[in-house]
């Protein structure tokens, strides 16, 4: 890195603003828009990795965000480069993940003459991003990289998008570099934590729903010793379960979909909820109707690193602005509950939970089935292996039947975003390759961004990715069947033999049909230290734990025909 003293070109200090962040990662499609910065990486103490699409790049950077709390980095180049890496920034948004993604742009002379990949990214991004800018002047570089560090950080965590013009990187300047940049923490006021006290040893059926982002191991440890104190149920929302322990005797669900009829029905009757970190939206809320709007009528406590956040769509009796981490802090240092009498209550509660998550419970159609396979994993993961999913009905086993036990250990959009395990598994090895990192995909979700497997031989990543192949897209079926039964319209699928796939790549590859054959697969998969894909027959029927498509199809037309 040269002194600051000297004129620096404007890609070199972009770079250099990068390293005194703390940047170790740079994930990146290369274009000739953002060459001078390419050109100073050669020489930057930063690993880059070269992804096969900007959409698979912008979602492994988020990964990073998710896994370290710092902003993942992205580098694309720009009109079809950031337009793919809109999939990963709107992910980074909805799940209010730190993420910086630096777009090539034109030069500033030819603006506003639709010049070739002229994208205007101030009106494409503004609403999928915390800020996004271009920079004009070299001179500001370190400034406005400050800048995006601080606003994808702070508060809401989210993405920023900076342009970079081909002129401005090559222009000289002489600034002197920027400090790195910390998250601003909120912390409750003493007053907050006295009238939360209150409204806790008043309640008798209280509930702590846990969610969001900016949570530390140390914050998940406050909390977890302020539930046993207070003798609280804790659910968690949404693809947030490596929040609080599974097993721990508090833990009493997930709030999402497919939600545990009875975590449901204690939700509903709870007379206080404690909403620590999350928002609780479409997906938690149960389509919004889990609190009432404005005005929950369980009394609720919500507590949110963005004062935005807090009375934007429910108001709190209680509204804390105040991190995670802090308000742990605060917490943790009340006095114990003395209502012994909510421990019976949380205990039925965990057992509840455990016969919910157990997959002996269910039994599907075909010679491969999810329970078996949920068995098998529970019993053979690494107990701090990372999880990746993108979205489809494939995922509900993961949610309900893996019992996370680890804080960081969950890398899964709540955007419901397809094509995201892949990439994200590829950023998680990439970032933590001493971890076992396994993606869930269906079939349909693998090939949104299954050539970054590329990138995981490329970089010797051995993920280890299940896909459950059903031949359709099964969460848009499964709705077909219960609004248009029988009525099957662009949900079927034709697939590769995905084995070969992974073999053609230079992974490891192999079929599974049945259920005897997973355990001896998986095990080969990881003696094989190469990435691999497990290529896994599944039963159309076997479209939920619950119900096959025949029985969803029945229930529509009986529905129909009163």
């Amino acid at each position: 890195m040269q002194n600051n003293s000297q004129s620096r070109p404007g890609g070199d200090i972009i770079v250099d603003q990068l390293v005194r962040q703390g940047v170790d990662h740079v994930f990146c499609v290369p274009g000739e828009s953002y060459l001078a910065v390419l050109d100073a990486l050669h020489d930057a103490s930063i690993n880059v990795t070269v992804c096969r699409q900007e959409g698979g790049a912008a979602m492994m950077a988020e990964a990073h965000g998710k896994l370290t709390g710092r902003p993942g980095i992205c580098m694309v180049t720009r009109g079809p480069g950031i337009s793919n890496a809109l999939a990963g920034i709107h992910i980074a948004k909805q799940d209010s993940t730190p993420l910086i993604v630096f777009v090539g742009q034109i030069e500033t002379g030819m603006r506003e003459r639709e010049a070739f990949q002229e994208v205007d990214y101030r009106a494409v991004f503004g609403t999928q991003t915390k800020w996004t800018t271009e920079i004009d002047d070299a001179a500001r570089i370190p400034e406005l990289i400050a800048r995006a560090f601080h606003v994808a950080m702070s508060g809401r965590p989210g993405p920023v998008v900076i342009a970079l013009p081909e002129d401005m990187l090559v222009q000289m300047a002489s600034v002197a570099d920027a400090p790195r940049v910390e998250p601003v923490e909120s912390a409750p006021v003493p007053e907050q934590i006295t009238q939360m006290a209150t409204l806790l040893a008043g309640a008798k059926k209280p509930l702590a729903i846990l969610g969001g982002s900016r949570w530390t191991q140390e914050a998940v440890n406050d909390f977890i010793r302020f539930a046993e104190q207070q003798q609280l149920p804790v659910a968690v929302q949404f693809r947030r379960q490596h929040l609080f322990p599974s097993s721990h005797p508090n833990f009493v669900g997930d709030i999402g979909l497919g939600i545990n009829p009875k975590l449901l029905k204690m939700a509903q009757e709870a007379d206080v909820i404690l909403l620590v970190g999350g928002r609780m939206s479409e997906i938690a809320s149960q389509s919004y109707t889990l609190l009432d709007i404005p005005v929950p009528k369980q009394t609720l406590i919500h507590v949110h690193p963005d004062s935005q956040e807090l009375n934007r769509v429910y108001q709190a009796a209680l509204a804390i602005n105040a991190t995670p981490a802090q308000f742990g802090k605060a917490a943790v240092e009340l006095a114990a509950s003395s209502q012994d009498l909510r421990k019976n209550d949380v205990d039925a509660a965990h057992a509840t939970y455990l016969e919910w998550s157990n997959p002996q419970s269910v039994n599907t159609p075909g010679a491969l089935q999810m329970g078996k396979v949920m068995e098998y994993l529970e019993s053979h993961l690494e107990p701090d292996a990372i999880l990746t999913n993108g979205a489809g009905n494939y995922a509900t086993w993961l949610h309900r039947f893996h019992r996370f036990n680890h804080f960081n250990t969950q890398l899964a959009p709540t955007s419901g975003s397809m094509g995201y395990g892949a990439p994200a598994a590829v950023g998680a090895k990439r970032v933590m390759p001493q971890r076992q990192v396994v993606c869930f995909a269906g079939d349909g979700c693998f090939l949104m961004h299954g050539q970054e497997f590329a990138t995981a031989v490329q970089y010797g990543l051995n993920i280890i990715v299940l896909i459950f192949d059903n031949g359709m897209y099964g969460t848009i079926r499964m709705h077909q069947e219960k609004h248009y039964p029988g009525r099957v319209s662009a949900t079927n699928l034709q697939n590769p033999d995905f084995a070969a796939y992974a073999v053609a790549f230079g992974g490891h590859g192999e079929r599974v049909e049945k259920n005897e054959e997973f355990g001896p697969a998986f095990e080969r998969a990881v003696a094989s230290g190469k990435p691999a894909i497990l290529h896994c027959l599944i039963d159309p029927q076997a479209i939920t734990p619950t119900a096959t498509l025949d029985q969803l199809r029945a229930a529509a037309e009986q529905a129909q025909s009163q």
